[in-house]
């Protein structure tokens, strides 16, 4: 058997490798032309000929199969963005933009970071004005009165706008009211910080351990707004009465900042438990500087009606 010319055998290799690099380009080249959304693109310029479309036939082929996949949902090269095309000065360039679903995901992101939860539930933190219970009268009225109190501390500027004492029965959903309010504030890009308060003082009396008490009262007294809950459910000494409580509402009341609350005492009842410190002595003067505080910074709402809980 006689071997074939090592040149032969080269020269072969070579026009069977450009035969098939031909029939690739030729396919790519159909497969671009065939595409709808390029047939639109041209519609749209007729200055691209063909001679334009097989010089950037790389960048028109990359088109093809991120469009392709974007419209799959499958992942592409940017996940979350769709490719486009533009044409300048005979140039095709592959342009990619944000997808609806992103720019919503990225709003509710920036949305979110707009309320400071410190041991809130999710619920309460997804609380929405779409599924605010509105069965009684009371809560009609209670959340169309949200409406004008939002765009009020949107529009405060320097002017004293008083929050919500929120008090009532157990489950009547004092807490939602709260979140409510404080994602529709977060919609019109105000901070609100959410606390609440016994899972707060019981962290405060451990940070006294590696001295961070100031660092956590300090976010309760500068927050935008802030939003105390389950006050009075807390378990009560003096420090945490005086220095902790008291110096958040001083700091809120002299700096006219919004506050709100829940609890499940009226003013009345809150007084009394401020009174008794963890001695079971009574604080009359104490407890009377703390209610002048929250008398100031938040009027009383009543919220009765069935438990939402059971």
């Amino acid at each position: 058997m006689i071997a074939m010319d090592p040149i032969q055998a080269a020269l072969k290799n070579v026009a069977s490798n450009n035969s098939r690099l031909t029939a690739l380009y030729d396919e790519t080249l159909q497969t671009v032309l065939n595409y709808d959304e390029i047939k639109r693109f041209q519609a749209e310029n007729p200055q691209l000929t063909t001679e334009l479309i097989k010089h950037n036939i790389t960048k028109l082929y990359e088109f093809v199969t991120e469009h392709q996949k974007y419209q799959n949902k499958e992942r592409g090269l940017l996940p979350g963005y769709r490719p486009e095309l533009s044409l300048n000065n005979g140039i095709i360039e592959v342009r990619y933009a944000a997808t609806p679903e992103k720019i919503r995901a990225d709003r509710e992101r920036e949305r979110r970071k707009r309320i400071r939860s410190l041991h809130m539930p999710k619920q309460i933190l997804n609380a929405s004005m779409e599924n605010f219970e509105t069965d009684t009268a009371q809560r009609v009225e209670l959340l169309n009165a949200m409406f004008p109190l939002v765009r009020a501390i949107k529009d405060a500027g320097d002017t004293m706008v008083q929050g919500w004492f929120v008090y009532g029965s157990y489950g009547t959903g004092k807490s939602y009211v709260l979140g409510t309010i404080a994602n529709m504030l977060a919609d019109n890009d105000v901070e609100t910080t959410m606390i609440y308060v016994p899972e707060f003082m019981r962290e405060i009396k451990q940070a006294i351990n590696d001295n961070s008490v100031g660092e956590k009262v300090q976010i309760a007294k500068e927050t935008p707004v802030l939003m105390l809950d389950d006050i009075g459910a807390e378990s009560l000494t003096s420090w945490t009465r005086d220095e902790v409580l008291g110096a958040i509402l001083q700091y809120r009341m002299q700096e006219e900042l919004p506050t709100f609350f829940s609890s499940n005492m009226d003013f009345k009842q809150l007084q009394k438990y401020l009174m008794v410190n963890n001695r079971g002595d009574e604080e009359t003067m104490k407890a009377t500087r703390i209610m002048e505080r929250i008398r100031f910074l938040a009027q009383p709402i009543e919220l009765s009606g069935k438990n939402y809980r059971q």
